[in-house]
């Protein structure tokens, strides 16, 4: 399968109270030239999980997607596409309700539903779901961009920029709504790890202009803190760092500790390279607004053990 087309895990991490130019200022402290390039296909999967307004943190804003395409479109690729398939409801009903159809027509970009084919098959080596149908689109494109808001979840502890692709590119068709008709949701973490392997995500995009705490990926609180952001080269790093701010290290989070010891991608901060806000001014930022106090993890300028301190 295709792998990443920038292997070292860089992790911007920007503060702006318009959410739209913070993701332009992640993503232009990466080496975004060495992503993508000039005649590219560009596909990028947002989370659709549901019909609910972007400010309940549960899907992404659509004028933030408007400004990434418009940034996406500045790297003059051969195509964009916005592809994923919705499990909680009608990925078309998504599309409509929240306005995207609106942010697709204006930008002349491609839209795919996810949720059906044409398919390829796509062998995982999961317990239960050793192989899986996945739309073509998968072997077509050349650089998979995830866009996301972070999330608690009752059931994968985060969601971020992995299980935003590894949840929204098995189609409903054949899982089912909300896709757990095969056996997904029986082993949650361990069939996030196997699309991790076969998926390679080249920019991940995680949002804490609104992050979901308490009960996600729908039904949680919606914490404000404007224009938060996370960008990395390296999926497994931008979920790492989200999770450090929701107060997990990563053997709290399952399939981020195996991809990480598994060599997919890094889940040590030392070993990142962190450019704008450190994870101390990330971490204060967000907790004093999702909290009311200032709760970190890494402090004086001291990254915490990967594996804490008792």
């Amino acid at each position: 399968m295709r792998e990443r087309r920038v292997k070292e895990p860089i992790v911007s991490i920007t503060h702006n109270q318009i959410e739209q130019l913070s993701i332009i200022e992640a993503i232009n402290l990466l080496p975004i030239d060495d992503i993508i390039k000039e005649g590219d296909k560009v596909v990028i999967t947002p989370n659709w999980v549901k019909v609910q307004p972007p400010y309940t943190a549960t899907v992404v804003g659509p004028q933030t997607l408007r400004k990434l395409i418009q940034y996406v479109k500045s790297k003059k690729p051969e195509k964009i596409i916005i592809a994923t398939g919705s499990g909680g409801d009608d990925t078309q009903k998504v599309f409509t309700a929240v306005g995207y159809d609106k942010i697709v027509k204006e930008e002349g970009v491609e839209f795919i539903d996810l949720n059906y084919g044409p398919y390829m098959e796509l062998e995982l080596g999961h317990e239960i779901i050793k192989t899986t149908k996945i739309n073509k689109l998968l072997e077509e494109l050349d650089v998979l961009i995830s866009f996301t808001q972070l999330k608690q979840h009752e059931e994968a502890t985060v969601s971020a920029s992995i299980k935003n692709i590894a949840l929204g590119w098995p189609p409903a068709e054949i899982h089912g709504f909300p896709k757990k008709s095969l056996g997904i949701h029986e082993d949650l973490h361990g069939f996030i790890i196997s699309m991790a392997k076969k998926v390679a995500i080249d920019l991940a995009i995680v949002s804490l202009d609104k992050t979901m705490i308490g009960t996600g990926p729908s039904d949680g609180k919606a914490v404000n803190t404007e224009g938060l952001i996370i960008a990395a080269t390296d999926p497994v790093a931008a979920d790492a760092v989200g999770a450090r701010l929701l107060g997990f290290l990563p053997q709290a989070v399952q399939y981020l500790y195996k991809l990480y010891v598994n060599g997919v991608g890094e889940a040590d901060p030392k070993k990142m390279t962190i450019k704008g806000l450190t994870l101390e001014e990330a971490e204060k930022l967000f907790s004093k607004a999702a909290y009311g106090q200032e709760i970190v993890l890494d402090q004086n300028n001291v990254i915490k053990n990967i594996h804490g301190s008792q």
